[in-house]
């Protein structure tokens, strides 16, 4: 709960280093987020009163509506779940229900508290994986066991079914002689050093494929885990692999957590953490509006609609973890709303989203800051990706601002795609060099403003070519 304790300043701070420009919806969203905070310092009877402020972003594809909600989540470490409202159907109709976005926001947090709690125990796991290792390196000779026959193993199999414990098969003992000790002991000596890293070794390890064979989507979705049910009655399957001794390590780490950790309270945590800091991205609403479309498929919108509304204004769903209540999820719908517009929504789900946000086309001047600024800038990530075949790309500030200049009028002239235009420039800008780049070996280019109008200016220019190739 300690990473929402930031100030709205603060959270917009960081959402600028990823997102340019669109400041309005950065201050609502983080005031929002601040709000979510300032609930948990209340008395519980108050926190109780106060619903979450959802908000409804507004605005073309590409201008960073999906960005902000992603980094949001990613900057107080909440639990989020993007989910497209298009893909909804009414129930009684072939598509997913609408519950199913809350299971998958509580899937999320399980996996985020389990890692949460992993870190907690990591180093007596570890512990226990370099002894595992250890055993695996220098293997001892298995013990003969005189008494071990099949008749005396299945009669005791029986009597563990009978006082209601799992059949458990007789464990194989080894014999350590002095040599293998000793043999032992200078590996864990190695192990500590970090010697032994890229080592091959072999390893039993559960079949991930055995869990994926019962995963039921239609099942997960009746909040019900096929998972547990099977694991009661059949066995697990374990197969063998060859890695190097680092990945055995994670392997044999991450099942001595699942020794260490309570799955009890990892599920009770990681419902609690959603309900209270959970963010849901309705993409798309605008698809399900009856403006949406010439089509006769209005009453199923609506009906869309209404079953989304009950868990908007909050109710309780069945999970396999638990049951969960939505009072207090935080939910941001965003849609472009080009057919449409926001009043086209039925009146209960507009009235859930009281927060209204319009984001901005994007200028000439948007754009170079998105190819430059940002940590994850476009311009930053051709010149390491082209980096690693030891050719060094650098880009001057005019080629950059006629490249901008291309997407701009690219994006009015055709289909407006927002910031996507960028990659697709840059993608044909730097499409022979991409390809002639491993065989230069070493080498330096600098993109200039010729360098681009040479390479897609005549293709900007004619308009028919443009609409299907940028």
């Amino acid at each position: 709960m300690d990473a929402i304790n930031k100030t709205p300043k603060e959270i917009v701070g960081l959402l600028d280093q990823y997102v340019i420009g669109q400041d309005e919806a950065k201050k609502a969203i983080a005031i929002a987020l601040r709000n979510r905070y300032r609930r948990m310092q209340l008395d519980a009877a108050m926190q109780e009163e106060i619903s979450p402020k959802n908000m409804l972003m507004i605005g073309p594809t590409g201008v960073g509506k999906t960005e902000i909600a992603r980094r949001l989540a990613k900057i107080v470490h909440a639990p989020f779940t993007k989910v497209e409202a298009s893909k909804f159907t009414e129930v009684g109709y072939v598509g997913r229900e609408v519950e199913s976005m809350v299971r998958d926001l509580v899937e999320v947090s399980v996996a985020m508290e389990k890692q949460d709690q992993f870190k907690n125990v990591r180093a007596d796991a570890t512990q226990a994986a370099n002894k595992r290792l250890v055993k695996l390196l220098a293997p001892a000779k298995k013990k003969e066991n005189k008494n071990n026959n099949d008749f005396s193993n299945m009669m005791n199999m029986f009597s563990q079914m009978q006082n209601g414990q799992m059949p458990t098969a007789p464990s194989e003992q080894e014999e350590v002689t002095d040599e293998i000790r000793n043999e032992r002991l200078s590996l864990t000596e190695q192990l500590n050093k970090g010697l032994l890293e890229n080592h091959s070794v072999e390893l039993e390890m559960d079949d991930p494929q055995q869990a994926s064979a019962t995963d039921n989507n239609m099942l997960g979705q009746m909040g019900i885990d096929l998972n547990d049910t099977l694991g009661s009655i059949m066995p697990k399957k374990r197969i063998k692999r060859t890695v190097t001794v680092a990945e055995a390590r994670e392997i044999l780490v991450s099942e001595e957590s699942e020794k260490l950790v309570n799955n009890a309270d990892i599920n009770h945590d990681a419902i609690k953490r959603a309900e209270n800091t959970g963010i849901i991205f309705l993409d798309e609403i605008d698809k399900i509006t009856k403006g949406s479309g010439q089509n006769s498929g209005d009453v199923s919108r609506e009906g869309v609609q209404r079953d989304i509304l009950p868990i908007v204004e909050g109710t309780q769903v069945k999970t396999k973890y638990g049951t969960i209540d939505t009072d207090h999820i935080l939910f941001i719908a965003a849609g472009a709303f080009a057919e449409s517009k926001p009043s086209d929504l039925i009146a209960e789900l507009q009235g859930r989203f009281p927060i209204r946000v319009e984001l901005n086309d994007l200028s000439k001047q948007d754009f170079v800051r998105i190819l430059t600024e940002p940590n994850n800038a476009l311009i930053k990530q051709y010149i390491a990706l082209i980096g690693t075949d030891n050719v060094k790309v650098t880009f001057t500030m005019e080629a950059i601002e006629r490249i901008a200049e291309l997407a701009f009028e690219l994006n009015h002239e055709n289909q407006n795609i927002g910031a996507r235009r960028l990659q697709t420039v840059l993608e044909k800008l730097l499409e022979d060099l991409l390809y002639e780049g491993p065989d230069m070996g070493t080498g330096d280019v600098t993109i200039t403003e010729s360098y681009v109008n040479d390479k897609i200016g005549d293709i900007v220019q004619n308009k028919d070519l443009s609409r299907y190739i940028l």
